[in-house]
């Protein structure tokens, strides 16, 4: 298990960017937006730190209120099989709460409800049964 980044939302772009960059001396890796979820997604590091440990700025487009507990995402991990990371977790008793149809990504919550994302290493997996057809299970 590799740790990857910790998820902040953001309400303005600049002034964040302002802040993280320009004053605290983290560095844009990369960024992305994806108009089908209405979201742009910024991935900062300390200088040299780049794919080590990451802050991912999730700039949503439609106007949303944060309170202190939802302005923070969640944290993520790279995980070497996602299918056999989550039977894992499962058969420990955990609820997967978005389960990885996609052969990429799940999320679990930790037991004080922190979202725990798991990202598989390298391209996603082909889908897998029971994964597949597996519905969300709560918030995640």
């Amino acid at each position: 298990m590799k740790y990857l980044h910790t998820m902040v939302r953001v309400t303005d772009i600049d002034a964040s960017l302002d802040f993280y960059v320009n004053k605290l001396g983290l560095e844009e890796v990369r960024r992305k937006e994806v108009p089908q979820g209405r979201f742009t997604l910024i991935f900062l590091a300390a200088p040299s730190q780049a794919g080590v440990a990451e802050v991912e700025l999730t700039y949503n487009w439609d106007p949303e209120p944060y309170g202190e507990g939802r302005n923070f995402g969640h944290l993520a991990f790279e995980v070497d099989d996602i299918y056999a990371t989550c039977q894992k977790l499962q058969d420990a008793g955990v609820t997967i709460n978005r389960p990885p149809r996609d052969g990429n990504m799940a999320f679990v919550r930790s037991p004080d409800n922190i979202s725990i994302e798991l990202l598989q290493k390298g391209p996603a997996l082909p889908a897998q049964e029971p994964w597949a057809s597996m519905p969300n299970t709560g918030k995640w």
